[in-house]
């Protein structure tokens, strides 16, 4: 493993000190997902409502190791969001920002089409959304149905949206023709006729009011059409595969963050462990530091090539994988009681399950691996 270097480490740490609030508010979140209404002065949320707004566009950064960091590297976001999961992944995905459509904006937008996006996000704290997946045909882009007409108007539906309730601006990704050059994104402002959403009952991560949402001929001017400026090929399949692969290592960091939490709550909670239960617990925390190693790995090579995702595949599979078996090897620390007994680890059991349906299955990250194994890019998964 690669250890993080001093800018990397204060910065682990600052956020580490901000997180503390997140956690005393994960259970009341969880019943009540308006609640981060009451919290939007914290230092994370804060944090958060700016990240990824790079510097010239007023993107406020903090300062750690003598480092000025924006978050627009992959690696600082994971370092992030694996602290802010691991106090509670719904505060962290209820919380205002420009967050995965801010990853989409910044790799596709043009100067007039950023000025507008981050300068409603820095105006006042914003929610966004990013939707892709539709009824019936999941996240599979090449299967998209909502379409954007020749007259400009958004038509179609899309579902197990994050934010969308909550949000006023947007990206929605859209068919403007036939095969992988016919997909586009657009900005979408939530108070345009024609836009309504509903949020759905959740089991788990229920802060990020996931929500189904319906388009009846948004007006979409032409100047909100993202990637204008670019060739077909670098706007259509090719646009949302860099941007997956800029954001899968951090929904991996939020796999791994509650992992992390479900151990600490065995540390915190049983301090005298029989031998074998020890046993168990080290050898949990060693597939904790393994899994991040992956992590780390896999946003450092998106960082060096932004078309290198492959290992992000497969951290984003193991790291998943991991949470749903650690926060239910952890209530096994209690007894056949433990999830009526400690609502905490309940709700981790379902955050946990929730994240394996974000930004794809593990099925399709196995079938991305895969194909990266037999290109031969494993080996080398910069090149």
């Amino acid at each position: 493993m690669t250890p993080l270097d001093d800018g990397l480490e204060r910065l682990r740490g600052q956020v580490g000190e901000w997180a503390r609030d997140f956690r005393g508010l994960a259970l009341e979140l969880d019943a009540d997902p308006d609640a981060v209404h009451r919290h939007l002065d914290l230092p994370a949320v804060r944090y958060l409502s700016t990240l990824t707004v790079p510097p010239e566009w007023g993107g406020e950064p903090v300062v750690a190791g003598g480092r000025r960091f924006h978050g627009m590297a992959a690696l600082e976001r994971v370092v992030v969001t694996e602290e802010l999961a691991c106090a509670d992944a719904g505060m962290l995905l209820a919380s205002p920002g420009p967050s995965m459509s801010g990853v989409l904006v910044d790799l596709l937008a043009d100067d007039e089409q950023k000025k507008w996006f981050y300068g409603r996000v820095l105006d006042s704290p914003q929610w966004t959304f990013f939707a892709l997946t539709e009824p019936d045909h999941g996240s599979d882009a090449t299967a998209l149905s909502t379409r954007l007409s020749p007259d400009g108007l958004l038509h179609g539906a899309k579902r197990y949206i994050g934010n969308a309730t909550r949000a006023r601006i947007g990206v929605v990704f859209a068919r403007t023709g036939p095969g992988p050059l016919g997909i586009t994104a657009v900005l979408v402002d939530t108070c345009a006729p024609g836009y309504s959403a509903t949020p759905l009952d959740m089991l788990g991560l229920r802060g990020a009011r996931i929500s189904e949402m319906t388009l009846s001929g948004i007006p979409i001017p032409s100047d909100r059409v993202l990637g204008r400026h670019l060739s077909p090929t670098r706007r259509g399949t090719w646009a949302f595969l860099q941007t997956f692969n800029r954001l899968r290592p951090g929904v991996a960091a939020i796999a791994l963050g509650i992992a992390r939490a479900a151990y600490e709550y065995v540390t915190t909670n049983r301090s005298c462990l029989p031998p074998a239960q020890q046993s168990a617990l080290d050898r949990l925390r060693r597939r904790i530091d393994g899994a991040r190693a992956l992590i780390h790995l896999a946003a450092s090579t998106v960082d060096a090539k932004g078309d290198a995702g492959y290992v992000a595949s497969a951290a984003k599979a193991r790291a998943c994988r991991l949470a749903e078996e650690a926060t239910l090897e952890a209530c096994g620390f209690f007894g056949p009681g433990a999830r009526l007994d400690h609502p905490l680890l309940d709700k981790l059991c379902r955050d946990a399950r929730g994240v394996e349906f974000m930004e794809g299955t593990g099925n399709m990250q196995r079938l991305n691996l895969f194909q990266g194994l037999i290109k031969g890019k494993l080996d080398h998964p910069t090149r």
